[in-house]
């Protein structure tokens, strides 16, 4: 199937103008004395390559509303990261200030888990473009429609701890340890990818059984 650009009607009908704009506000607002300046460049390599690609696509054929909310929520967390250091994102005391009570010590948490919750987030928000690029340019059936895109993901997950590794010997000194944010933890890229495979898992698990009418055969 050759895909055709948007017409006008669906180009009114899609968000992705308004998130974009919503989102290049709060990129930019973030971007102003990050805590980190050099690990913020290095966090902002993603949204340097995914967004051009992003629109390029959008030109062509654009995704569902459903993916581009998520795609949106996701850049907004990175970029939160990206401003502290994901090791620094100050949740625990935003939290005490508006209830008067930690939020790691209500739930159990002994660091700073706004990476781990960000890894996850990448496998239950990146998942719908996932499933509907996959689903354009391979259609898979039967198992292969649960398993190519949740594999698709899990090798994303891969190769960016590989590249976080790249860069923290490159780098080395502080750059390097607030790039990786392991905080101490010699299993932080094995949790980190696990999160990512889980999240993907539940987000396509969910995605798949909503059409489960329109699959194809095996």
């Amino acid at each position: 199937m050759i895909d055709r650009p948007p017409t006008a009607k669906s180009q009114l009908r899609s968000i992705a103008a308004p998130l974009l704009a919503v989102y290049a506000v709060i990129w930019i607002a973030l971007a102003i004395a990050p805590r980190f300046r050099e690990d913020w460049l290095l966090e902002n390599m993603l949204v340097l390559i995914a967004g051009p690609w992003l629109i390029y696509k959008y030109r062509q054929r654009p995704l569902s509303n459903l993916a581009y909310g998520c795609l949106f929520v996701f850049f907004v967390l990175h970029a939160v990261g990206a401003h502290y250091t994901y090791s620094e994102v100050p949740y625990d005391a935003w939290w005490q200030a508006a209830t008067g009570h930690s939020f790691n010590d209500l739930v159990g948490w002994e660091r700073n888990n706004f990476d781990r919750v960000v890894h996850a987030a990448y496998g239950l928000l990146i998942a719908p473009a996932a499933v509907e690029l996959i689903d354009r340019v391979a259609a898979p059936a039967g198992c292969w429609r649960w398993l190519l895109p949740w594999t698709y993901l899990c090798a994303h997950s891969v190769v960016y701890e590989l590249i976080e590794w790249a860069a923290a010997l490159v780098f080395g000194g502080d750059l390097g340890v607030a790039y990786l944010g392991t905080q101490g933890d010699p299993w932080d890229s094995q949790r980190d990818m696990a999160l990512a495979c889980g999240g993907a898992a539940v987000a396509i698990g969910a995605l798949r059984l909503a059409t489960a009418g329109h699959a194809r055969p095996a």
